[in-house]
């Protein structure tokens, strides 16, 4: 079983597909109907107004409707009810309903025991677009238990436990047949699919056959059968328009099933006696043809396939079994833990099953259908109906081949899976699934081309999978053994590898190489070598697909594809919500891939689109240019026309193939919102330009790409205040002045306009906005173009006409208007305002601008490959001509000159300039000019304009100038390239944690510039301080650049924690080597002995690191005194100054003897002894130590601890690596670790990534030289 889709919900008792669409509608016995996409995996709809379970539903053939039956409680749901009910099961005292409760004689099936309500027993026809019940019909007088269309005629039939079969018009809404006969519950009833017959099973044991040829005949009007309703009423319980054909009795308890076979005259039917039957009819009679026996207890469904010759049937056992329909066995059984099925329902067209059962459904199919094939060079070879076939690309033309063996086995999916072919030898490999792995070897003979008669004996063996590698080679996965044997095509072993990871599929990856999946990755392995290749982390891989030139792979898996290099370098992921199937790659380098219902492209960096919708599920296997070649799942070859212009446009962007952008755009109609945003999204609105035709979209491109003029285009066809709004704004940002203005005075926006005359100086525009706000009556902007403009009696008139005259009568004494203050102080009277008094007026007047008019200086750009060439779209080369010859291109010529020359040739006239004959037209009249010897003429460039002052050129930026010049990366970070020097770091000495770094990158940054203020209003200043500059360099030559960090300083900070660390201020010596530590990469120095002692300061703070780690570890565990013996141990194995190794060697000495640990004790009493300690104390102390452990050699407590076995210690477990003990090191500072610290940030310089590759520290331009 293939499982395409679960649900989890309430028990599911009816199903049906959908014929075209991929849906499934399922009732629940919760009352709930759902409407599911099986391939999406999603809930499309919900229908949950039922008052009891719904068993029965069914999709109309062709339109957008389907039918329910059930109950509904006749007090509580009324007839405009929205929902579709089948039938009830339980009874709900809650309701307040009457029950009588009947105990049936048959309770073996699931709903045969039945509370028997006052309800209304009605069908229902939906309309799933517009979620509305469209016909309610009352039918039955019990339960509904099945209900059904016609695949032709407007009718439904239904079975119910009032015993009867009712056939119904659901569009006049009447009954035109009753079927009555069963005499118990009637648990199915079915249309058969193309004769006028019903079949019905019941209870009572019994399968009927109903012949309603007659119900033809009473197919008439919704009108008529209005007038025939007395007649209706008279056949309720009756008619002689459905007979009973057969009754097939064979059955030892109730039939809950019996289905038609779908093109053959053989019925099959399940009942509570745990059989299968399968029943054969003809016109006259009907009879038993054989009985499957296998179920453990009642079959609750069965059917045929629709597409094999195979029955499949559920039952309340929990399984579903599949029978061979022409042998009467079992094939396959297939079980569930908990869950008891119900129904079953088999899509129409394609080979989709599904079963309902108590937890939900489950949509499956038995076989694949995807057939086995391989293409090599112009060839497909596939196997269709046991058959080996192949297929040549160039003509067209299928051939058969060979036949293969059929499996020996009677269980489903036995078929080839793949197949492998080598063209040298002609030989096909064929696997398949047989005995859980084989293959087969068929060698093709040259003349059996086009015969396909040839049978030959075949090579055959176990393996999961086999593919040749070379040749005469070819590789079987041995999964038992999780090894690769290479075999020779006489089916010998040749050779045995073992593969590094457990393998359970090999694919073909290049002569002599395999790619090995796993569950969550994929490996190349070289066979000869017998090492990895390349590795990638994946979802579960199910397909491989190698580029003509084997430099790409796609790696399929149910819902992704993955993109990499022939080294499994990883490029792009891409992820389905639908089943991806089958791709291949173009010649173009894109990857095309087809799902269940599209066919698909993936651009090399990830971007991927639909070029065409299918009907069916296909398989590529080939692309020519625009034909792609596939298989369906029949096996018959297809080849499909595709549009490939859209991937093809994006792909030569993608390569910045300009010129083959620019002929698309020219010659093919792309358009689409689609491909607009794309372009957009990849920064080509310029190019998305010239795909719109809609001005609004237009434009809002033309903004993007900053085309002013466009956008203006765009702006007067649309003609809409905010287009023009946006349009000054951007031609404001531009200083396209003139668009600012037009767009403001489109947009009537005076007091924008009147500013922007303000600073652009134009005051006789200015001018005339005051007229027009006075003529508008707009007394603000009329006062505020005045104050703009400076005219102070203009204000003063405008504040006296707006009745403020106080404010008139202060602005004209302060201007010195006395004439027209007087004025206004008599109109004042006594309410005159009054002046401060010791204020100095001064009159208040606008700046001038600096840039009167025009619009704003641009930077001379050259146009784009896009603008230059789109603009000119459409124009033909005599235009361009017509053009060239109004241009500037010397003087005319006088054509009438030359007609009179001999054979028009003008070079004769050109020879003889040289000939000074006089002529009486004077000749050139070349004289000599009067001119002064000594004027000296200044030489101008062509085209030169001398009133025009050029800018030289900018020469190099210093900090560009170190960057170029150095491998350093103090350097760079003084530069400012912070990126560069970074990347140095890492690749010099793996250092990955750039956070401690990050106040040394500032501090050289702005120690190597200093700054200057020119001007108050000028910018800084930076100038870039150079290390070793003298006033006798020269100029052009620049130096390194200044360096705030140097060799001194670092031994500075050493003794600082060389003290720190005798005063037993452990923490404050950790914080100076750390800072050392950190600092050290910035350091540049000038000789080579400087150079050693920096990589020996390393060694050094590297010792004192780990070891004051250690020891504040120490003293943080004081309830573990065996951890810290040990770390006071290891503390004396680390390479300290002499006086600070005594310390250690006292304080282990010290701690191991309060331990009881004597032996040890001892030890270090002896090492510190060794030293010849300056301290009497130190010396007193070991002595006594040395003499009480001799009394008692022996530690109370073992240490992981051996001084006899030399070790180092990990910096980050701080436990002993002995010698012969794998381990890794920090790049940077050396320090060791164990393995399992690989890839970590060491613990001791907290810079560097633990086992990374690294060249090593560079600290000297000698280094680099």
């Amino acid at each position: 079983m293939l499982t395409k889709f679960e649900t989890k919900s309430n028990r599911v008792k009816g199903l049906s597909f959908h014929s075209k669409r991929p849906w499934i509608l399922a009732s629940l016995h919760s009352g709930v109907i759902q409407l599911w996409d099986y391939r999406m995996g999603t809930l499309i709809d919900r229908f949950d107004e039922h008052d009891g379970p719904v068993r029965g539903v069914h999709f109309h053939k062709s339109q957008p409707l389907f039918v329910s039956g059930g109950i509904e409680f006749s007090g509580v749901t009324s007839e405009t009810s929205v929902y579709n009910l089948l039938s009830y099961d339980l009874a709900v005292d809650s309701m307040g309903i009457d029950l009588i409760v009947e105990e049936h004689t048959l309770p073996s099936y699931e709903d045969s025991k039945a509370c028997k309500i006052r309800d209304d027993y009605k069908i229902k026809v939906w309309n799933y677009k517009l979620h509305r019940c469209l016909v309610t019909i009352l039918v039955h007088l019990d339960y509904i238990r099945t209900v059904q269309f016609h695949h032709e005629y407007p009718w439904i039939v239904s079975a119910s436990d009032d015993q009867t079969i009712r056939v119904w018009n659901w569009q006049s809404r009447t009954c035109i047949s009753v079927l009555t006969g069963h005499n118990h519950y009637v648990m199915c009833a079915s249309f058969h699919p193309k004769e006028d017959l019903v079949v019905s099973a019941s209870l009572d044991q019994t399968v009927r056959v109903w012949d309603i040829g007659a119900l033809r005949k009473k197919t008439v009007s919704p009108a008529d059968d209005i007038l025939r309703l007395s007649q209706m009423n008279s056949d309720f319980f009756g008619g002689v328009d459905a007979v009973v054909k057969y009754v097939l009795e064979g059955h030892d308890r109730g039939v809950n099933w019996a289905s038609f076979h779908p093109t053959l005259p053989l019925i099959v039917s399940g009942a509570d006696d745990r059989q299968v039957k399968i029943w054969r009819m003809n016109d006259t009679k009907a009879w038993e043809v054989d009985t499957l026996r296998g179920h453990m207890n009642n079959v609750s469904c069965v059917l045929f396939h629709a597409r094999q010759d195979i029955i499949v049937s559920n039952s309340e056992d929990k399984s579903i079994r599949v029978w061979d329909a022409t042998k009467r066995t079992g094939l396959q059984t297939f079980r569930r833990e908990h869950d008891r099925f119900w129904i079953l329902s088999a899509h129409p067209e394609m080979s989709l099953l599904a079963a309902g059962h108590d937890s939900g459904m489950i949509v499956f199919k038995l076989e694949r259908e995807r057939p086995a094939f391989c293409v090599s060079a112009d060839s497909l070879f596939y196997v269709k109906d046991r058959f080996l076939r192949v297929y040549e690309y160039s003509t067209q033309k299928d051939t058969q081949l060979i036949p293969i063996r059929r499996p020996g086995s009677n269980s489903l999916n036995q078929g080839p899976r793949t197949v492998s072919f080598s063209p040298t030898e002609n030989a096909v490999l064929v696997c398949s699934d047989i005995d859980g792995g084989s293959y087969e070897i068929y060698v093709i003979p040259k003349d059996s081309y086009g015969r396909g008669d040839t049978v030959q004996e075949a090579k055959r063996g176990i393996g999961g999978s086999a593919v040749f590698v070379a040749r005469n080679r070819f590789a079987v996965l041995e999964k038992s053994t999780n090894q690769v044997l290479v075999k020779n095509l006489k089916n010998e072993i040749v050779k045995k590898s073992i593969l590094p990871i457990a393998t359970d599929a090999i694919f073909y990856a290049g002569t002599g190489n395999l790619l090995c999946r796993a569950e969550d990755r994929v490996v190349i392995f070289d066979l000869q070598q017998r090492i990895v290749l390349g590795d990638l982390l994946t979802s579960f891989v199910r397909y491989i697909v190698w580029s003509q030139d084997m430099e790409s792979v796609a790696l399929l898996s149910k819902h992704s594809i993955i993109i990499a290099d022939k080294k499994l370098v990883h490029r792009c992921t891409l992820h389905e919500t639908i089943r991806v199937k089958s791709g291949a790659w173009d010649d173009n380098g894109v990857f095309i891939y087809t799902t269940l219902t599209h066919i698909k492209y993936c651009l090399p960096n990830g971007d991927n689109g639909i070029i065409k919708t299918l009907e069916v599920p296909v398989y590529i296997t080939k692309i020519y240019g625009n034909t792609i070649f596939c298989l369906d799942r029949d096996g018959k070859n297809r080849p499909i026309i595709i549009d490939s212009t859209e991937y093809v446009f994006k792909l030569s962007l993608l390569r910045k193939r300009y010129d083959q952008v620019m002929s698309m755009i020219r010659n093919s109609e792309l358009c689409g919102q689609a491909m607009i945003a794309y372009l957009q999204q990849k920064g080509f609105p310029q190019v998305a330009l010239y795909f719109v035709k809609d001005e609004r979209t237009r434009f809002n491109l033309a903004l993007e790409s900053g085309n002013i003029e466009k956008a203006l285009e765009s702006a007067k066809k649309i003609d809409e205040k905010d287009h023009w709004y946006r349009l000054g704004v951007e031609a404001l940002r531009q200083g396209n002045v003139g668009i600012v203005e037009y767009a403001y005075q489109r947009t009537k926006n005076f007091e924008r306009l009147s500013f922007h005359y303000l600073i652009t100086g134009n005051v006789d525009k200015l001018s005339k906005m005051m007229k027009i706000a006075e003529v508008k009556n707009d007394v603000m902007g009329q006062f505020h173009d005045a104050l703009y403009l400076g005219d102070v009696q203009e204000r003063v008139k405008i504040l006296e006409n707006a009745g403020h005259l106080p404010l008139a009568y202060i602005t004209a004494s302060v201007h010195g208007l006395h004439d027209i203050a007087n004025r206004l102080a008599v109109e004042l009277g006594d309410n005159v305002p009054s002046l401060p008094e010791g204020k100095r007026a001064s009159l208040l007047m606008p700046p001038s601008p600096v840039l009167c008019a025009g619009d704003w200086p641009l930077l001379m750009v050259g146009k784009g490959i896009f603008e230059g060439g789109l603009d000119n779209t459409g124009r033909s080369a005599e235009e361009d001509y017509e053009e060239a010859a109004d241009a500037d291109w010397g003087e005319a010529l006088d054509i009438g000159e030359v007609e009179n020359m001999q054979n028009g040739d003008i070079s004769m006239v050109l020879g003889e300039e040289d000939v000074h004959v006089e002529t009486e037209e004077g000749g050139w009249d070349l004289e000599d000019l009067d001119l002064p010897p000594d004027a000296d003429t200044p030489k101008t460039a062509p085209n030169a304009r001398s009133s025009v002052f050029i800018a030289p050129n900018p020469g190099m930026p210093v900090r560009q100038i170190w960057v170029q010049k150095s491998s350093l990366a103090a350097e760079h970070a003084a530069a400012g390239n912070y990126d560069t020097a970074m990347r140095l770091l890492n690749r010099q000495l793996g250092i990955k944690n750039f956070s401690p770094l990050r106040p040394l990158f500032m501090d050289l940054h702005m120690g190597s510039h200093t700054y200057l203020r020119a001007s108050p209003l000028a910018p800084v200043i930076s100038v870039a301080v150079e290390r070793g500059w003298s006033e006798s360099a020269s100029p052009n030559v620049r130096g390194p650049p200044a360096l705030v960090f140097n060799f001194s300083q670092l031994e500075e900070k050493l003794s600082s924690g060389y003290k720190s660390t005798t005063s037993g201020k452990f923490s404050e010596a950790l914080r100076h080597f750390v800072v050392i530590l950190q600092t050290i990469p910035f350091i540049v120095v000038e000789t080579r002995r400087e150079v050693d002692e920096v990589k020996e300061l390393i060694i050094i703070v590297k010792e004192y690191v780990l070891g004051l780690q250690m020891e504040l570890k120490r003293k943080e565990l004081t309830d573990n005194p065996v951890r810290q013996q040990e770390l006071a141990a290891y503390f004396t194995h680390c390479k300290l100054q002499l006086p600070h190794r005594r310390l250690a060697l006292l304080n282990a000495m010290s701690i191991c003897f309060k331990a009881q640990n004597l032996s040890t004790a001892a030890h270090f009493a002896r090492e510190l002894l060794e030293t010849n300690p300056t301290a009497e104390t130190q010396a007193k102390k070991a002595r006594q130590v040395l003499q009480a452990a001799e009394r008692n050699m022996r530690d109370v407590t073992p240490l992981n601890y051996d001084f006899r076995n030399p070790f180092v210690i990990c910096g980050s477990t701080y436990t002993p690596i002995y010698r012969g003990q794998r381990d890794v090191t920090c790049p940077y500072c050396s320090t060791h670790f164990v393995p399992s610290q690989q890839g970590e940030l060491c613990m001791v310089c907290d810079l560097a990534e633990v086992g990374a590759d690294a060249s090593g520290l560079l600290c000297s331009p000698l280094q680099i030289r």
